[in-house]
């Protein structure tokens, strides 16, 4: 289910983004891999920090991954967000790749019980009327 934020802000989506934003749009988790050494990374660059190579091709990842950090948000100035504290920020380590790292909230678990190597799962959450963002939602164990 879709929670619908008008509140949010859009993320400026540019050239190089707009394949991972259409990919949410979509339900896919869109991530880029260089062509050259085969090595995901996140967020979209030109050039891949491994190998400097320009050539890369978009590819969907599987969605699942794990918590590498976090940080649990108790106070925002903003009203939006402080309606939904406390919650979960986190940086995700996705499956294919150790060391690519996909950041984004938490979801289905309490902020207490978060912990290092917690399996998560991508979800997508509208947040604006063309817009999607992706969500990691906790694995039960």
């Amino acid at each position: 289910m879709s929670i619908f934020y008008t509140e949010y802000p859009d993320p400026k989506i540019t050239s190089l983004t707009r394949p991972f934003w259409d990919g949410c749009k979509h339900g896919r988790l869109l991530i880029q891999i260089c062509d050259d050494c085969s090595r995901y990374r996140f967020y979209p660059t030109e050039t891949c920090p491994e190998c400097r190579s320009e050539k890369f091709t978009w590819a969907e990842v599987s969605g699942k991954g794990q918590v590498a950090s976090w940080i649990v948000i108790h106070r925002s100035p903003d009203p939006v967000w402080q309606s939904l504290s406390p919650f979960v920020s986190g940086v995700i380590e996705i499956a294919e790749q150790p060391g690519c790292f996909v950041p984004g909230l938490i979801l289905g678990i309490q902020p207490d019980q978060i912990r290092n190597g917690l399996k998560v799962q991508v979800e997508f959450e509208q947040t604006g009327e063309n817009t999607f963002v992706p969500r990691w939602r906790a694995i039960p164990h």
